[in-house]
């Protein structure tokens, strides 16, 4: 199997970006910084720093399950958009360290998570293609949609990464 870390690279190499955007609004606005990462798209939504940190537990884990390592623990107590960068930050580094070779028969593993009270279990590319790249982009799209309903200055190329 491919490595997946130049992809998350790439992706959250954007969102810290888009973040640095959304820390020159604050700026500029006179936002507290503990108001931006409380925002939401619904009240029943979870906040912008909750969806950085399941982002981020989406690319170190896939990469640490499918590479066969064990996936590192981080305290999702994150309240700014500094911290929430040093989240990404800290994930970058981790990813780094896996080497292309980790992956190799990565496909013939079986990979099991818990999603809330439940654990699932996938073989490996079923895992991969259907539920951690679905739920990483998923989230990734949500900070974006959250940061831009709220005025931040940024667009697809910003999400992109171009």
């Amino acid at each position: 199997m491919q490595s997946p870390v130049p992809f998350f690279t790439h992706s959250l190499t954007a969102l810290s970006k888009i973040l640095d955007k959304a820390e020159a609004h604050e700026a500029a606005k006179k936002i507290k910084p503990e108001v931006i990462p409380q925002l939401r798209l619904i009240a029943d939504m979870l906040p912008l720093w909750r969806q950085v940190t399941i982002a981020t537990d989406h690319a170190k884990g896939a990469s640490a399950r499918l590479a066969g390592l064990d996936v590192p623990s981080f305290a999702d107590s994150e309240t700014t958009l500094a911290e929430l960068k040093d989240r990404i930050a800290k994930t970058l580094e981790f990813i780094a360290t896996i080497p292309e070779a980790a992956f190799e028969g990565a496909e013939a593993r079986s990979i099991t998570v818990k999603a809330g009270p439940r654990e699932l279990t996938f073989p490996a590319a079923q895992y991969y293609h259907g539920y951690a790249i679905p739920n990483f982009y998923f989230h990734m799209t949500t900070c974006y949609a959250i940061l831009r309903a709220n005025g931040v200055e940024i667009g697809k190329t910003d999400f992109l990464g171009a």
